[in-house]
């Protein structure tokens, strides 16, 4: 039986470091996914996810269970990518689509003329989310591809659950019209 992640944490604070693996483990891929977000380079998101790692272990006594664990570890995530990116002062560009899909998607057996044309729409959907401002790709992402409730999305962003709404509202009618002007004939609309 898997120990959520709660039993782990408690194990953590109660003197079994090595149980704080099971957590790396189960949030390592979605933790890098994040990074790449902000700095789109496999070596930089590395040293990044590694530091939102440590930054959780060490804050961990912090972590109230007021929310999901994983919300809490974005919102680590998040601040962590903003304060290397205003050190840096860099761009911050977006990841493709195609990196957020989950390892589960990737095992699916599927025909190659629809992994194909999968590819295809995970592309117009990259470059959508490029034409979109930084915040509003981000809440898309974080509520279709990491799941998190608009709630959590609010903790995270650092935003009331209204502004949340509004900003996914507003997010989804410009993915609209971008997927409508530029890949209409893709989309035979």
């Amino acid at each position: 039986m898997e120990l959520d992640d709660t039993a782990v944490i408690q194990m953590v604070l109660q003197g079994q470091q090595a149980a704080y693996a099971t957590l790396v483990t189960r949030y390592q891929q979605y933790v890098f996914t994040l990074v790449m977000r902000y700095v789109n380079n496999r070596e930089q998101a590395e040293e990044l996810a590694q530091d939102v790692f440590v930054k959780a272990y060490r804050y961990l006594a912090d972590f109230k269970g007021n929310s999901k664990f994983s919300t809490w570890l974005y919102t680590i995530v998040n601040s962590t990518c903003l304060s290397h990116l205003r050190k840096r002062k860099d761009e911050t560009i977006l990841l493709e689509e195609e990196k957020m899909v989950s390892i589960s998607d990737s095992n699916q057996a599927e025909r190659p003329s629809d992994k194909m044309e999968q590819r295809t729409q995970k592309q117009m959907l990259e470059n959508a989310l490029k034409h979109l401002p930084e915040s509003e790709a981000q809440a898309l992402t974080l509520f279709y591809q990491g799941e998190q409730s608009v709630e959590e999305i609010g903790v995270i962003m650092g935003m009331t659950t209204s502004n949340v709404k509004v900003k996914l509202f507003r997010a989804r009618q410009k993915m609209k019209d971008i997927l409508q002007s530029r890949f209409s004939r893709e989309l035979n609309l």
